[in-house]
């Protein structure tokens, strides 16, 4: 009886980590072009924020996420300098949030668009994400 019990108690435990964090599994992106960064290094910014997404962002759906654009990353150079970086990526993306609100401080059964996601890296390192929001 013990090593039922012990057993179903591993299936939920299972389940309920994976039920854990965002979803990430059909978010859309496309190509912005860029004259400072390769398709590669916003691709790993993008999946930095993925990871992201889906380990700490309970109850949202990521649909969308893309560079935000060169000038955009320039705007944001003091984001780099503030964290001892050299270079600075914006993202964009859009959400959706369930009836939860996400961890309480999303609206309910609502749509984010033009959510910025602000990281940074030094010398070609992988990036760090160090803010978001509005």
């Amino acid at each position: 009886m013990k090593k039922i019990v012990c057993a179903m108690l591993c299936i939920l435990l299972v389940f309920s980590l994976s039920a854990c964090g965002g979803n990430v599994n059909e978010v859309n992106t496309h190509n912005v072009e860029s004259e400072i960064y390769s398709e590669e290094d916003i691709a790993a910014a993008i999946d930095t924020i993925k990871k992201e997404f889906k380990s700490n962002w309970n109850g949202c759906t990521l649909t969308e996420i893309y560079y935000a654009g060169d000038d955009s990353s320039k705007d944001h150079q003091d984001w780099a300098d503030r964290n001892n970086a050299d270079e600075a990526i914006v993202l964009l993306s859009s959400f959706d949030v369930d009836s939860s609100g996400g961890d309480g401080s999303l609206n309910p059964n609502s749509t984010y668009n033009d959510w910025k996601w602000i990281l940074v890296r030094t010398n070609g390192g992988q990036w760090q994400h160090v803010d978001h929001g509005y």
